[in-house]
Protein backbone atom coordinates (compact mmCIF):
# COMPACT_ATOMS: atom_id res chain seq x y z
CA UNK A 1 0.00 0.00 0.00
CA UNK A 2 1.34 3.37 -1.04
CA UNK A 3 1.51 5.74 2.33
CA UNK A 4 1.64 9.43 0.02
CA UNK A 5 -0.84 10.35 -1.38
CA UNK A 6 -1.52 9.21 -4.88
CA UNK A 7 -3.32 7.23 -7.58
CA UNK A 8 -2.20 3.41 -7.95
CA UNK A 9 -2.35 1.72 -11.23
CA UNK A 10 -5.74 0.27 -10.37
CA UNK A 11 -7.50 3.57 -10.37
CA UNK A 12 -7.44 4.00 -6.25
CA UNK A 13 -6.37 7.11 -4.68
CA UNK A 14 -4.04 6.80 -1.27
CA UNK A 15 -3.90 9.52 1.19
CA UNK A 16 -3.86 9.37 5.29
CA UNK A 17 -6.45 11.95 5.61
CA UNK A 18 -9.93 11.36 5.05
CA UNK A 19 -11.12 13.71 1.94
CA UNK A 20 -14.09 16.44 2.54
CA UNK A 21 -15.11 14.81 -1.03
CA UNK A 22 -16.29 11.39 1.41
CA UNK A 23 -17.03 13.06 4.45
CA UNK A 24 -21.00 12.86 3.15
CA UNK A 25 -20.70 8.99 3.80
CA UNK A 26 -20.58 9.92 7.24
CA UNK A 27 -23.84 12.06 7.42
CA UNK A 28 -26.31 9.26 5.46
CA UNK A 29 -26.91 5.57 6.60
CA UNK A 30 -23.51 4.58 5.26
CA UNK A 31 -22.94 0.85 6.63
CA UNK A 32 -19.51 -0.02 7.32
CA UNK A 33 -17.27 -3.09 8.06
CA UNK A 34 -15.29 -3.39 10.68
CA UNK A 35 -11.77 -5.73 10.99
CA UNK A 36 -10.09 -6.31 14.56
CA UNK A 37 -7.75 -8.76 15.24
CA UNK A 38 -8.44 -11.94 17.09
CA UNK A 39 -6.56 -13.37 19.72
CA UNK A 40 -5.20 -16.19 17.21
CA UNK A 41 -4.37 -13.64 14.61
CA UNK A 42 -7.44 -14.32 12.33
CA UNK A 43 -9.36 -11.10 11.32
CA UNK A 44 -12.67 -10.63 12.64
CA UNK A 45 -15.18 -8.48 10.64
CA UNK A 46 -18.28 -7.12 11.51
CA UNK A 47 -21.01 -4.91 9.70
CA UNK A 48 -21.73 -1.32 11.90
CA UNK A 49 -22.63 2.17 11.85
CA UNK A 50 -20.18 4.57 10.98
CA UNK A 51 -19.27 8.33 12.13
CA UNK A 52 -16.34 10.75 11.54
CA UNK A 53 -14.62 13.46 13.61
CA UNK A 54 -13.46 15.85 10.91
CA UNK A 55 -12.07 18.41 13.49
CA UNK A 56 -10.08 15.17 14.85
CA UNK A 57 -9.76 13.03 11.75
CA UNK A 58 -11.21 10.31 13.76
CA UNK A 59 -13.25 7.20 12.22
CA UNK A 60 -16.10 6.61 15.01
CA UNK A 61 -17.26 3.51 15.96
CA UNK A 62 -19.70 2.97 18.85
CA UNK A 63 -19.92 -0.49 20.60
CA UNK A 64 -20.78 -2.03 23.95
CA UNK A 65 -18.07 -2.76 26.16
CA UNK A 66 -17.17 -6.17 26.27
CA UNK A 67 -18.32 -6.89 22.77
CA UNK A 68 -15.61 -8.99 20.38
CA UNK A 69 -14.61 -5.68 18.49
CA UNK A 70 -13.74 -4.34 22.01
CA UNK A 71 -11.69 -6.83 23.67
CA UNK A 72 -9.77 -6.98 20.32
CA UNK A 73 -8.87 -3.57 19.95
CA UNK A 74 -8.24 -3.48 23.91
CA UNK A 75 -5.60 -6.45 22.81
CA UNK A 76 -4.66 -5.07 19.35
CA UNK A 77 -5.43 -1.64 18.23
CA UNK A 78 -4.69 -2.43 14.39
CA UNK A 79 -8.25 -2.11 12.48
CA UNK A 80 -9.38 -1.48 8.92
CA UNK A 81 -12.53 0.06 8.04
CA UNK A 82 -14.33 -0.31 4.79
CA UNK A 83 -17.78 1.31 3.61
CA UNK A 84 -19.54 1.72 -0.41
CA UNK A 85 -21.63 4.82 -1.14
CA UNK A 86 -25.58 3.64 -0.41
CA UNK A 87 -26.30 5.45 -3.23
CA UNK A 88 -23.08 4.13 -5.90
CA UNK A 89 -21.75 0.88 -4.82
CA UNK A 90 -18.49 2.21 -6.98
CA UNK A 91 -17.77 4.59 -4.99
CA UNK A 92 -15.64 3.70 -1.90
CA UNK A 93 -13.43 4.40 1.36
CA UNK A 94 -11.72 2.56 3.39
CA UNK A 95 -9.45 3.06 5.95
CA UNK A 96 -6.32 1.81 7.77
CA UNK A 97 -4.81 2.46 11.42
CA UNK A 98 -5.81 1.65 15.16
CA UNK A 99 -7.77 2.95 17.84
CA UNK A 100 -5.88 5.55 19.29
CA UNK A 101 -8.77 6.16 22.29
CA UNK A 102 -11.41 4.17 23.43
CA UNK A 103 -14.33 6.13 25.60
CA UNK A 104 -17.34 5.88 27.05
CA UNK A 105 -17.33 9.89 26.96
CA UNK A 106 -20.52 11.11 24.87
CA UNK A 107 -20.76 7.49 23.62
CA UNK A 108 -24.42 7.17 24.94
CA UNK A 109 -25.56 10.49 23.41
CA UNK A 110 -23.29 9.28 20.36
CA UNK A 111 -25.32 5.86 20.06
CA UNK A 112 -28.62 8.10 20.02
CA UNK A 113 -27.52 10.27 17.48
CA UNK A 114 -26.57 7.12 15.43
CA UNK A 115 -30.09 5.66 16.03
CA UNK A 116 -31.33 8.91 14.40
CA UNK A 117 -29.57 8.21 11.18
CA UNK A 118 -29.86 4.81 10.62
CA UNK A 119 -32.97 3.98 12.45
CA UNK A 120 -35.08 7.43 12.36
CA UNK A 121 -35.25 6.42 16.46
CA UNK A 122 -35.02 9.01 19.30
CA UNK A 123 -33.21 7.14 20.88
CA UNK A 124 -30.84 3.79 20.73
CA UNK A 125 -33.89 1.26 21.28
CA UNK A 126 -31.86 -1.66 21.80
CA UNK A 127 -30.89 -2.57 25.79
CA UNK A 128 -27.35 -1.53 26.84
CA UNK A 129 -26.07 -4.33 28.91
CA UNK A 130 -22.84 -3.14 29.91
CA UNK A 131 -22.17 0.55 28.62
CA UNK A 132 -21.54 2.00 25.34
CA UNK A 133 -17.96 3.09 24.13
CA UNK A 134 -16.96 4.57 21.41
CA UNK A 135 -13.59 3.64 19.12
CA UNK A 136 -12.00 6.70 18.04
CA UNK A 137 -9.80 5.62 14.99
CA UNK A 138 -6.86 7.14 13.83
CA UNK A 139 -6.66 6.77 10.05
CA UNK A 140 -3.35 5.93 8.86
CA UNK A 141 -3.85 5.05 5.36
CA UNK A 142 -6.83 5.70 3.09
CA UNK A 143 -8.12 4.55 -0.22
CA UNK A 144 -10.90 6.06 -2.17
CA UNK A 145 -12.15 5.06 -5.62
CA UNK A 146 -10.45 7.26 -7.95
CA UNK A 147 -13.30 9.15 -9.44
CA UNK A 148 -11.93 12.69 -10.00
Amino acid sequence: MVSAPGITGDGVSTMSAIPEAYHDLFETETFAHLTTMMPDGKPHTTPVWIDYDADDNRVLVNTERGRRKERNVARNPTVSVSMTDPENPYRFLSVTGEVAETTTEGAREHIDELARRYMDEDEYPMPIETERVVLRIRADDVITSDEE
